[in-house]
């Protein structure tokens, strides 16, 4: 065996075995390169390519350019983790395999899950490494280089949302049989918001025997003192089971007791990408108090693919060390090529799961977690048949 060649590096673990360290430093090489290669090639794919456009047709300036690609860099570091994971396991294993190492250490009866293990460790601290850097760092460097570009573009966007406030508001209608269906209760709506007043309002509201009340109102802002919604210089309209007018009250000033929840939508500017998981979860709140089944969902499969997302790594490290463990010889590339084949098979898999749980055919967390528990049970069988 040729555990020389590592010396450096093996004196970077101590208190591991002999075994273990050489592991560990023969899986950090390939590692690092990974990262450094599949960063580069995600950054040139998703935004070099479109900034370089932008900067010839747009005429944004390079230095805002640079800016952005450098901000965008750390989702396609957090992308890399990975993919660099799978293929540091995949290279290793089968540079030793192919170099007849694992022969020999398995001929000291040293079996092939225990050879494993230097891998899995790695693929757990690569996965915590994960997590941390999609929860601190990736979030508000997406969201800093979306205002950065917007702001190139001369398409600045406020930290509010300025047209079109759509709020439904959802609850359980008891229909003549008896039966109980889900309908829509309220419908707010506002033309315009200036981060202070809504303006341009109508609200309708429905009870048993359909639309009951119709608020139009030129301006609202919302009174936390009173836990309302202050309106100004609108009109109420009251309406008969028949369709018809029963009453129609102008004034100046009216309060409301409405929830607060469209103010709370009008202020979130921030996509799902540039959430962390505490922010995910104040918005659901938000999406949940208008029971608007179909965002509900899309933000349900998010969260759950925040928390499934890192442990790739962990199913990737085990996929590769039970294909590097196996009887070949290959080289570089083919490692790279297969480690290419198992990402597109995995992430295609992800995107229809994710798919599948928007469209409520799957639940949230099967839609974020079924490729992982697919590739945990593929990694599995692949190692046991290495072990045989």
């Amino acid at each position: 065996m040729t555990f020389g060649k590592s010396q450096p590096f093996i004196s970077l673990f101590p208190g591991l075995s002999v075994m273990d360290r050489y592991l560990t430093a023969q899986l950090i090489q390939p590692l690092l390169f990974g990262i450094g290669a599949f960063s580069s090639v995600g950054v040139a794919i998703g935004t070099l390519f479109d900034l370089v456009r932008k900067v010839t047709e747009s005429e944004i300036p390079l230095a805002i350019a640079v800016q952005v690609m450098l901000l965008k860099m750390p989702e396609f570091i957090s992308y890399a983790f990975p993919m660099s994971m799978l293929l540091a396991a995949l290279m290793t294993y089968s540079r030793l395999s192919s170099d007849s190492e694992l022969v020999a250490l398995r001929s000291c009866g040293i079996s092939v899950y225990r050879l494993a293990v230097p891998a899995i460790v790695l693929s757990l601290v690569v996965t915590g490494m994960t997590f941390l850097f999609n929860e601190l760092v990736v979030p508000a460097a997406n969201y800093q280089a979306s205002t950065t570009l917007d702001k190139a573009l001369d398409e600045e966007k406020p930290d509010f949302k300025e047209n079109n406030i759509f709020y439904p508001e959802y609850g359980e209608v008891t229909q003549p049989d008896g039966e109980k269906i889900r309908a829509l209760r309220r419908l707010f709506y506002a033309d315009q918001f200036d981060g202070k007043e809504m303006k341009g309002l109508t609200v309708l509201e429905w009870s048993q025997q359909g639309l009951n009340k119709i608020v139009t109102s030129k301006s609202a802002v919302w009174n936390p003192t009173q836990n309302a919604w202050d309106f100004f210089n609108g009109t109420i309209y009251l309406i008969s089971p028949n369709a018809s007018y029963r009453n129609i009250q102008p004034f100046e000033n009216q309060q409301l007791k409405l929830p607060k929840a469209p103010l709370d939508l009008a202020t979130q500017s921030r996509g799902l990408d540039e959430m962390n998981i505490a922010q995910i979860l104040d918005y659901r709140e938000i999406v949940k108090l208008g029971a608007d089944e179909k965002r509900l969902l899309k933000v349900n499969v998010r969260l759950q693919q925040k928390f499934a997302f890192p442990f790739v790594c962990l199913v990737f490290g085990i996929v590769g060390a039970s294909l590097g463990t196996r009887p070949q010889r290959a080289g570089r590339a083919t490692s790279f090529g297969i480690s290419v084949i198992v990402i597109f098979a995995y992430y295609l898999l992800g995107f229809m799961s994710g798919a599948f749980g928007q469209l409520n055919i799957l639940s949230p967390f099967m839609a974020a977690w079924l490729p992982n528990f697919f590739g945990l049970g593929a990694g599995g069988f692949l190692l046991f048949k290495a072990a045989q």
